[in-house]
């Protein structure tokens, strides 16, 4: 039964326009297109003549990832400074065939608000106040929370009330744990678009489109690669799902493999379009698949349904991103003889590495553009070539993906006010010298000095971390329990605590008088949200940390146990408790702060949406909010000052 509908006629763009850096004197885009497509950029400040700009081909990077699939990098530099603190409305114009110039009110009426004509950003001249989040997961029962972002911004009559951003700090996709009727739209999506096949090296299958037919490919792709007894640890940690028995049950045997499928993820779960152009249809299952996959099907139809949304949101607010592992697969770099398992196999090196390229593509490049240069011009060369044979070449891709694992120009800094510093926890990690399969350090005595660099001599500075810095005790010790005994990967022990050299290093930082007197830490990761205000003992006048962590977008924790934990944590790690003692936070003051109508002092507040924190003009948290994706009222996470 086909899976698309090939009579359709394509879009002109399939997702986006994503705003993601923006400057007075630079504006980065992000959109796909079915074809490369001839755009002018309209920018019209208010009480300001409109200004177009044609886009050529040093401001639009067009990169094939398909036979009707172009990724379009827009970079524009600006010989003028735009105003700032004030709307700015813009088009980006496509030019047809006839000559004319289709607007986006014509060809993305979806994208606009309350019958405007143009979508509008504004340029903060600091920041006043954002949102942040992690963890989107289709197929999860929970609304989706980027939906809170687009009730708020249809409800912000003055656009210069809205957001300054939209910081999204990791698993904005599910690689690792996709549900079958997604699986099955991606396949869909890729026939529909002519995505680019690849050879697979290690695996039962030769090639992606052996994949995509083979009968492992849904549910059983832990079949796919060869029964050795070499391959058993790597089979269990990629494609048979990790047991947790402590958090959660993690089920990768949907496990995305191949560059396409990657691709492919982004654009459904990011634009309501390419929805419109497949029509899937269940594969053959087992009886017991057959139900999974009808409970799944409820909750992907949700899903699709509030996309105009989500991408009404992303075409107002800038949108900054830093990956965490599901962006590439559970417990991505966890520890030293993960990587060597990982790595030393040419299969699951690249499954990581084709996440990593999409990655790239879709979130990285988008984040600070000039650090991706050669990588772009290797990534171009590779599509150029595989726009002309359906098929990416094996070894340029290899290659490619070898620079891409060596790459160390993932984190990067907004020059804002305050500061923005977003630390890539995933790649430059602090290995374990004595014991390969213990959990590794987030960042690297290297990488935590550059950080010490960035933050000397700011007065303020908003630290982005995936993981919380300071996270919840008794769950950190359950997880160094787990280490003691040899299994990190059963609790997904990565937090900053698991390391001692990383720990110091960082708390250290804090304590270092030549940086911030105010720190505010945005986190994600745990699927609960939670406020802690941390100072340091014995010491007048600061700093001051705040650490603010909001989880998940569209994901939850177990509630029975989240509660158990919560009222756990609060009884033996009170503040008079002596097991703080043995913490590497003893010498500093952790205040947690107790959500709005949270019951019986909880401090975990367990609900799908998206965070917003106000800023007062030095800097410091005025006012913190859960914006709720169930419907209920925002939680005040602290009251406003």
């Amino acid at each position: 039964m086909p899976l698309t509908t090939p009579d359709a006629a394509l879009p002109a763009v399939l997702a986006g326009p994503l705003l993601r850096r923006l400057e007075p004197t630079r504006l980065v885009l992000w959109l796909v297109g079915s074809r490369p497509l001839a755009l002018t950029l309209r920018l019209q400040p208010a009480a300001s003549p409109a200004l177009d700009i044609p886009l050529d081909s040093q401001q639009c990077q067009v990169i094939p990832v398909g036979l009707q699939a172009f990724v379009h990098l827009i970079d524009v530099p600006l010989d003028h400074a735009l105003p700032q603190d004030v709307a700015i409305a813009y088009d980006l114009l496509l030019s047809e065939a006839d000559g004319r110039a289709c607007a986006m009110a014509e060809w993305a009426p979806h994208l606009l608000y309350n019958g405007k004509r143009q979508p509008e950003f504004v340029l903060h001249s600091r920041i006043d106040n954002l949102l942040h989040g992690s963890c989107r997961k289709p197929h999860h029962p929970a609304n989706d929370g980027l939906l809170c972002a687009d009730r708020l911004l249809a409800q912000t009559a003055e656009p210069t009330a809205r957001p300054a951003l939209l910081m999204m700090s990791g698993d904005q996709v599910y690689a690792d744990d996709v549900a079958g009727p997604m699986l099955r739209a991606i396949h869909a999506l890729i026939e529909r678009l002519g995505l680019f096949d690849e050879h697979l090296e290690g695996a039962v299958v030769d090639n992606s489109a052996a994949l995509y037919r083979h009968r492992a490919s849904y549910y059983q792709r832990a079949e796919l690669l060869p029964a050795l007894k070499s391959n058993e640890t790597l089979r269990e940690r990629f494609f048979g799902g990790v047991k947790k028995p402590i958090f959660t049950s993690s089920n990768a045997d949907n496990h995305l493999v191949t560059f396409a499928e990657v691709l492919a993820m982004y654009l459904l779960v990011w634009s309501p379009l390419p929805w419109t152009l497949i029509t899937p249809t269940p594969p053959q299952l087992s009886p017991e698949q057959q139900a999974r996959y009808r409970k799944e099907q409820g909750h992907i139809d949700a899903f699709v349904s509030g996309l105009g949304g989500v991408a009404r949101v992303c075409a107002h607010l800038s949108c900054l991103m830093i990956f965490d592992d599901h962006d590439i697969t559970d417990d991505w770099n966890l520890s030293a003889q993960w990587e060597e398992t990982a790595y030393g196999h040419p299969f699951s090196k690249r499954i990581i590495g084709n996440a990593l390229l999409a990655y790239l593509l879709c979130q990285g490049w988008g984040n600070n553009p000039d650090a991706f240069g050669p990588l772009l011009e290797q990534t171009r060369a590779l599509s150029a070539t595989a726009h002309h044979r359906q098929q990416l070449d094996c070894r340029a891709q290899d290659e490619l993906i070898d620079q891409l694992l060596r790459f160390q120009q993932w984190h990067y800094v907004l020059p804002s006010t305050p500061a923005l510093v977003v630390l890539d926890t995933r790649t430059r990690r602090w290995r374990s010298e004595f014991n390969l399969s213990q959990p590794s350090g987030l960042l690297d005595w290297e990488a935590l000095s550059e950080l010490q660099h960035e933050l000397l001599d700011h007065p303020s500075a908003i630290i982005v971390s995936p993981a919380p810095i300071f996270g919840v005790k008794l769950i950190e010790t359950v997880q160094k329990v787990f280490s003691w005994c040899g299994y990190p990967l059963l609790v997904d022990a990565e937090n900053w605590m698991a390391h001692r050299g990383s720990a110091q290093v960082i708390l250290n930082i804090f304590r270092h008088s030549r940086t911030p007197g105010s720190y505010v830490i945005l986190s994600g990761d745990v699927h609960y949200s939670f406020v802690y205000e941390v100072l340091i003992r014995h010491r007048q006048g600061g700093p001051r940390i705040w650490q603010i962590t909001s989880s998940g977008i569209k994901n939850e924790f177990p509630a029975a146990l989240l509660e158990w934990f919560d009222r756990l944590n609060r009884w033996l790690y009170s503040p008079r408790s002596p097991l703080n003692w043995f913490t590497k936070r003893r010498r500093m003051k952790v205040i947690p702060h107790v959500p709005e109508h949270a019951e019986a002092g909880e401090r975990l507040w367990n609900s799908a949406g998206i965070g917003q924190v106000f800023f007062t003009p030095q800097g410091q948290p005025e006012a913190i909010y859960q914006h709720n994706a169930n419907g209920t009222q925002p939680t005040r996470m602290i009251a406003p000052r």
